[in-house]
């Protein structure tokens, strides 16, 4: 199965719809937030994500969006760059955030999308990639560490600990 990571455009409305309603179906929240695109139409939801390329709004910082599509043009995941990081993110987002959809888990397609992603960071100016996960994910802690993440700390955050990792680029 072939894979890319390709920008938001309008020939994935159909396969978004589609990415969109698994996640609701198994009634969780589509990750990487910047994706979610709660109450958006598609074409809204591009919108919203290229506009956030150069101009974020009030207090987030410029991220860049792609989704891990295959051969068929099924989006599989999702994964958000942040071009740099504010106080927040340097605590508890990081610079990458990522989630493959529920049917495709367990097959390794998270940590080969944080692979292809890790270019773009470079590109971007990052030499130092921070990705954080959930202690409670140790899927995530595991496809981090498959990339090259160096655990730093954990950091507690609204009832839950965050795990801190560094991937250099």
């Amino acid at each position: 199965m072939q894979l890319n990571l390709i920008k938001p455009s309008d020939d994935l409305e159909e396969a978004y719809e589609d990415f969109r309603a698994e996640w609701n179906q198994q009634r969780e929240k589509i990750v990487p937030f910047a994706v979610r695109g709660e109450g958006l139409t598609y074409p809204q939801l591009m919108q919203f994500l290229y506009r956030r390329e150069t101009a974020p709004e009030e207090g987030q910082v410029p991220s860049t969006a792609f989704f891990l599509v295959n051969d068929k043009r099924e989006i599989l995941g999702a994964i958000d760059i942040r071009h740099r990081l504010n106080d927040y993110l340097l605590c508890f987002g990081g610079h990458i955030g990522y989630g493959i959809r529920p049917s495709c888990r367990g097959k390794g397609l998270a940590a080969k999308m944080l692979a292809m992603a890790l270019p773009h960071a470079k590109q971007l100016g990052i030499d130092w990639a921070l990705v954080t996960c959930d202690r409670e994910n140790p899927a995530s802690a595991k496809t981090i560490l498959r990339c090259g993440g160096v655990l730093e700390d954990e950091r507690f955050l609204e009832g839950e600990w965050v795990q801190r990792y560094w991937i250099a680029l």
